[in-house]
């Protein structure tokens, strides 16, 4: 019989990536303080939320397999966090027209009953156009995308403003590194739909 398997998020762009996999899961929504550490690197600060949020949705949960995200954009060695407000998202696109961001994407996978976790951290380079103002403006009334970092949706009218995206890993922009979840959780023994067919 196939684990229980949660999601340690409430986000739908998430939900919708895990849910490409055709395995049935839940959601939770892990309470942690997401605050970095002194000194920590954006990679590391990914990482440990991730890790941190599938360790707190497990608590109640000590069948399943739990996994965790984060991400964080990068500019310039400085975090770049959700805006919330299209005042905020305007001067994100506006610092980041014609730069690169790197995007870090942790991603980690728990399992209490095995004693075993994976956490990795999959980075993603975006060369972002030289955008107008009036390019930005227009972007911000269409796509409204105030709940993603770097103020981008990538999978909507947000591929407009870049030039260019390198990833190991096309899902780990949008959240959920696909790739390198799909090893973590053949190394727990989750048969994955393509497989149950070979």
């Amino acid at each position: 019989m196939q684990r229980q398997i949660v999601l340690a998020s409430t986000s739908r762009y998430r939900a919708e990536l895990l849910a490409r996999l055709r395995l049935p899961f839940v959601t939770r929504a892990p309470a942690i303080e997401e605050t970095p550490l002194p000194g920590e690197t954006q990679r590391a600060t990914a990482q440990r939320l991730a890790l941190l949020k599938a360790t707190a949705a497990a608590r109640d949960q000590s069948d399943a397999i739990v996994i965790g995200a984060d991400q964080i954009a990068e500019l310039d060695g400085v975090a770049i966090g959700k805006p919330e407000t299209r005042s905020a998202a305007r001067e994100q696109l506006m610092m980041m027209r014609g730069r690169t961001v790197r995007f870090h994407s942790g991603i980690a996978v728990l399992d209490r009953r095995q004693a075993k976790s994976f956490v990795q951290c999959i980075p993603t380079d975006v060369a972002f156009r030289a955008l107008s103002e009036q390019t930005i403006e227009t972007y911000l009334n269409l796509d409204q995308p105030y709940d993603c970092a770097g103020s981008a949706k990538i999978e909507t009218l947000g591929i407009c403003l870049v030039e260019s995206v390198r990833s190991d890993d096309p899902t780990a922009l949008i959240g959920l590194p696909l790739i390198a979840l799909t090893s973590m959780l053949a190394a727990l023994g989750i048969v994955l739909p393509l497989q149950a067919h070979e």
